[in-house]
């Protein structure tokens, strides 16, 4: 396994358990909170590097209507959105905007698992 191969691999897991960590603490305390919000940067930061890291691994040109790199842009932005959202709803300190933020944020990271798993599914087969 070449050193960018594990770097991607790891990155890609870090993301989902940063991610992961963020939404479900969020989700079940019904109150999005600023540590949360960090765990959706951190998690956002792992997968751009690993997602970059992955596309200089690529052997075939960027393609945009390929399944897995179009669910994985989709699901960047949609992270990005997500984080951004989040970081002006701490900022705001709006307390009915926190307690209403979670029901974007399952979505979100159920997008985001799509091309998550869609990779390790692609790799495996490899």
């Amino acid at each position: 396994m070449s050193f960018l191969l594990l770097f991607s691999s790891v990155t890609i897991t870090l993301a989902l358990i940063f991610y992961s960590l963020g939404i479900w603490a969020e989700r079940i305390s019904k109150y999005l909170k600023k540590w949360h919000v960090i765990t959706f940067w951190i998690g956002f930061t792992f997968d751009v590097s690993g997602t970059t890291a992955m596309h200089f691994l690529a052997t075939k040109p960027f393609i945009l209507l390929d399944m897995h790199t179009l669910t994985g842009q989709i699901a960047l932005w949609l992270m990005l959105a997500h984080a951004i959202w989040a970081t002006v709803v701490v900022k705001k300190d709006n307390k009915e905007l926190r307690i209403k933020f979670h029901r974007y944020s399952l979505f979100v990271w159920l997008i985001w698992l799509i091309p998550y798993f869609g990779g390790m599914l692609m790799g495996m087969g490899n």
